[in-house]
């Protein structure tokens, strides 16, 4: 049996989804066990606004590449972790924007609100969670039967727009400093995640 053989008959055990869960949660623990044991730096809540919104983006990046794996390399078993990679990308963005909240802002709605209306990147980044909200909203089962498939299909296509909106609230919060290497980075994942799929029903309409 190939590597990818095992990994693709590993993923179909029906524990995958909890490994799959642990892995999704271990950066949120250490972030949490970090706070408490004091190892987050001289600047705790920079480094938590930081790190949060980090790894949403790195588990956005994942969640996409999950249906090209699946597609080019047969592993059928992503399938049915996609969803909780999805929940986990809306998890991290809350907890991304908590920390802004209560770190920044002191929890003070008329300072949020401000702030949302006067800086970009603030707009761009509120403007993608607002987008997630609904598509975690939608993430179970009961949603799916409730919207049918077609419909459910085309809402869920808005992770695509918050992955753009993700870069552009990237780029223009590290444009103060002009420090445009790690925006870059993800950009161009994302763009070549885009851009597999842009080919995909290019080239096969009937399967877009």
């Amino acid at each position: 049996m190939t590597p990818s053989a095992r990994v693709a008959q590993g993923l179909l055990h029906p524990a995958a989804r909890h490994v799959t869960l642990a892995l999704l949660s271990l950066p949120a623990l250490a972030l949490l066990a970090g706070a408490l044991l004091e190892r987050l730096g001289p600047n705790p809540a920079e480094y938590l606004i930081r790190a949060t919104g980090d790894w949403t983006l790195r588990w956005l990046c994942l969640t996409l590449a999950l249906t090209p794996l699946r597609i080019e390399l047969g592993w059928a078993g992503l399938a049915r972790l996609r969803r909780r990679f999805g929940v986990a990308v809306y998890v991290y963005a809350c907890l991304h924007l908590t920390c802004y909240a209560v770190f920044d802002m002191g929890l003070e709605a008329g300072a949020i609100v401000s702030d949302i209306a006067k800086r970009p990147f603030i707009l761009m980044g509120f403007l993608a969670w607002l987008l997630l909200t609904p598509l975690a909203a939608t993430s179970f089962d009961r949603a799916v039967r409730w919207l049918g498939g077609r419909r459910w299909r085309a809402l869920h296509q808005l992770v695509h727009g918050v992955a753009v909106i993700a870069i552009l609230h990237f780029v223009w919060m590290r444009s103060g400093k002009n420090d445009f290497a790690e925006p870059a980075v993800y950009a161009v994942i994302l763009a070549v995640l885009l851009g597999w799929r842009a080919w995909r029903r290019w080239r096969r309409p009937s399967n877009a």
